[in-house]
């Protein structure tokens, strides 16, 4: 097949959605499938450049919705080339753009919604929502429902979409997603990231991988963790430590800072900023565990990464898969509030190293049967041929 993801931007700092598309699009092109991305970048953008895909630039576009007048003409002088769109994102308009210049053709689009119809974002910024009321009839109820599917990655998800706006009505279907795991030098990758961080070597370190950002809970897990601290005495003897692995160069991350100052654990706290390659895959194997309180997860790459390393996670039951993960003894699961995170933390530090040994165990397993890039890759396929999921 020749597919074509259309995507707001190839930057990495875009976080799960674009790095989903690599690493799909590396197994399928293994595969013999050639797979191509649009997007509404500036072809000076650097990211553009580095980009390991044929991608064809758009921009520059207009404003925070990404306008472009060069999007829809190239889609509909270009479209009958490829087997299928997919549209990875919503409230953008290369969404809009894909439904404006291929529907009723011969090209079928698929959209992927990245968990972005999920009502906490309508309860939590009631009046971003109100906006997009006003801009879902015209425009995104209209994308989705002239999608051959809109596609979930897991069943929570869909349930979830079914709940944003009572105008809705699509083809849903659920397809696995995940990632590749990790590739290299286990010892080597280690010490690359104890050598930039020496602070923590020996230490029992909870990992936080991904975007600084109010909806994942940091601040649960700054205040959890000073909790945590204060009845196990680790501010006194630092056995343990946390490792915010991700963008943090912004208000919400200066705030985050201050508060961890403000808690008196900034001496059991490592900023790392974003991690990539290597040393990325260090940070993960010297986890004792991954921690992710979030408010809101459709899915989380970091988790799958966390999985596939062997690492068990501590997540909140607003991580969309959550299920599987409970299921599998693949980690910890409470509810996405300060006791529930506290709870998560005293849960792992009551196991026996017998217990964190077995979890582990069952960490790996959970990756392989669910959320592996070779499953990933046949189940879109299928979605995209229209077949039965494998």
């Amino acid at each position: 097949m020749r597919i074509l993801h259309s995507i707001r931007s190839v930057n990495p700092q875009g976080g799960g959605p674009i790095e989903g598309v690599k690493q799909l699009a590396a197994v399928n092109r293994a595969h013999g499938h050639d797979i191509e991305v649009v997007s509404l970048d500036s072809p000076r953008d650097p990211w553009v450049r580095e980009f390991p895909l044929p991608c064809h630039p758009m921009g520059p576009s207009r404003g925070s919705y990404g306008y472009s007048p060069r999007l829809v003409p190239w889609l509909r002088d270009h479209g009958a080339n490829y087997d299928a769109v997919v549209v990875d994102g919503i409230w953008q308009y290369n969404a809009f753009a894909v439904w404006r210049a291929l529907r009723n053709t011969g090209t079928p689009y698929f959209v992927f919604t990245h968990g972005m119809l999920d009502p906490w974002f309508k309860r939590t910024y009631p009046l971003k929502h109100f906006k997009k009321w006003l801009y879902w009839p015209w425009g995104d109820y209209r994308v989705l429902r002239d999608a051959r599917s809109v596609l979930f990655t897991c069943e929570e998800e869909r349930l979830q979409a079914r709940r944003s706006f009572w105008l809705y009505r699509c083809n849903e279907r659920v397809v696995n997603f995940g990632t590749a795991g990790p590739s290299g030098d286990r010892d080597a990758q280690l010490k690359t990231f104890a050598d930039r961080f020496p602070e923590t070597r020996g230490r029992r370190c909870v990992l936080f991988l991904g975007r600084v950002h109010v909806k994942k809970g940091a601040d649960l897990l700054f205040r959890a963790f000073a909790e945590f601290c204060r009845r196990t005495g680790a501010r006194d003897a630092p056995e343990w430590h946390v490792v915010i692995a991700g963008p943090n160069d912004h208000p919400y991350g200066e705030e985050m800072k201050m508060l961890v100052r403000d808690l008196g654990i900034a001496g059991n706290v490592t900023w790392t900023g974003m991690l990539t390659g290597d040393i990325k895959w260090g940070a993960f194997y010297a986890a004792d565990a991954f921690a992710l309180p979030s408010h809101q997860e459709n899915f989380g790459i970091a988790v799958a990464e966390a999985l596939a390393c062997g690492v068990p996670v501590l997540i909140s039951d607003k991580v969309n898969i959550w299920r599987e993960i409970s299921s599998d003894g693949a980690g910890l699961v409470a509810n996405d509030d300060l006791s529930g995170t506290i709870k998560l933390l005293e849960q792992w530090r009551s196991l026996s190293d017998a217990e964190r040994v077995l979890m582990r165990d069952r960490a790996r397993a959970c990756f392989l049967k669910r959320f592996h890039i070779e499953q990933s890759a046949r189940s879109l396929l299928a979605a995209l041929s229209g077949q039965p999921a494998p």
